[in-house]
């Protein structure tokens, strides 16, 4: 099972689409070590994020208490306090560290209120690198913004040493925003195409395979159902700052429990992690995010290994791309099928704001309103 732990809603960056920022958690309630401590040993993957996880002043005794308990350690942040992550690298060489970029130079900074957020983040990444750090990376949000970026973006990462995750825009309960909508969905699909050829033309198997997840990213973008099941609850959790467990981190009304409250046995397979199980597989969402795809992509029965759907897709691309083949994107994504949206609202850089943070504590109005969140 994968399990992502949300450890904070306080951020120091000011994404257009994005307003924990303007809504963050208070470091007196969000969860404790102690309330950590019962996630069990043999998660297969194990994700640090936010917000901004570098705000924990106890991230590294974190590290230390979950390292031994994944297969895999994921820390994901904005990185701009990579310094802060220096420590904990030195230590742990080969946990996985993503930091969060959207688009070349200025446009990241834009799209994520980042006064030379470019800079911070490549420097820091690349202080990582030295430092031994084996699994480094971005992540970036393919939006209108910066979809002409993304192969751009791509060489850039590649040539640096470095990975790149992709997710597509979409809404959640944890953003407190319900608009983010792509303005012309056609084109930020046809955008993502020329990101899957260049991943299949590297020799990484691991790019062959994000491929596939980026080619559900033309789906979810074109407003279309998801290529594989969604898994949530069975595959994969996900644990808010105040210790409650949800399903997924899409919609607040898949929440199994509170780990401070429960054990993680009784959250796992008790009764109401049963019906919300039910409930994942009457979804109609079509979320497609890293958590959720590449979880969906797993074999049933052997983790290690993918899906035949998936395995036979990036096979016979793969081919076509070293035969210099175009790959008909058409024979999987229904192009003429765009979902039609109500309404695109503009969203705005947050870069010059100079907006005060309505700081809160902790109360179930933050997760109140989920029909806002539904959304193709």
């Amino acid at each position: 099972m994968d399990v992502g732990v949300i450890l904070t809603y306080r951020c120091n960056s000011k994404c257009s689409m994005c307003h924990i920022w303007q809504n963050p958690s208070l470091p007196v309630e969000e969860v404790s070590l102690a309330t950590l401590t019962k996630i069990p040993r043999g998660i297969d993957y194990l994700n640090l994020t936010g917000g901004e996880p570098t705000l924990r002043q106890d991230l590294a005794e974190i590290v230390d208490l979950l390292y031994p308990k994944a297969m895999k350690l994921e820390i994901s942040s904005n990185g701009l306090h990579a310094e802060r992550l220096e420590p904990i690298i030195k230590k742990y060489p080969d946990i996985k560290i993503r930091f969060s970029l959207e688009g070349m130079g200025e446009s990241s900074n834009v799209i994520r209120g980042e006064k030379d957020g470019f800079a911070k983040k490549t420097r820091g990444l690349l202080r990582l690198k030295e430092l031994g750090g084996t699994d480094l990376g971005f992540a970036t949000t393919i939006q209108d913004d910066n979809a002409t970026q993304l192969a751009e973006l791509f060489r850039f990462a590649t040539q640096n040493g470095f990975e790149l995750a992709t997710s597509a825009l979409h809404n959640g309960f944890q953003f407190h925003k319900s608009d983010n909508v792509p303005y012309d969905r056609l084109r930020v699909a046809r955008e993502i195409e020329a990101l899957i050829v260049a991943m299949l033309k590297t020799n990484s198997v691991k790019n062959w395979f994000r491929a596939y997840l980026n080619l559900g990213l033309i789906a979810k973008v074109l407003g279309q159902d998801r290529l594989l099941p969604c898994t949530a609850a069975t595959d994969f959790v996900f644990i808010d700052p105040w210790a409650d467990l949800f399903a997924c981190n899409v919609r607040p009304d898949l929440k199994l429990g509170n780990l401070e409250m429960q054990s993680w046995d009784e959250l796992l397979n008790g009764a109401r992690a049963n019906e919300m199980r039910n409930q994942v597989a009457a979804c109609k969402q079509n979320c497609w995010m890293v958590g959720s795809a590449k979880t969906a992509m797993r074999h049933p029965r052997f983790a290690r290994l993918p899906r035949r759907a998936p395995m036979l897709w990036v096979i016979e691309n793969k081919l076509r791309v070293m035969l210099g083949r175009k790959i008909d994107f058409a024979r999987y994504v229904d192009y003429a099928r765009v979902h039609r949206d109500i309404i695109s609202p503009r969203r705005v850089s947050h870069l010059q704001s100079s907006e005060r943070r309505n700081v809160q504590s902790k109360t179930d109005a933050h997760y109140s309103r989920f029909g806002e969140f539904l959304n193709r």
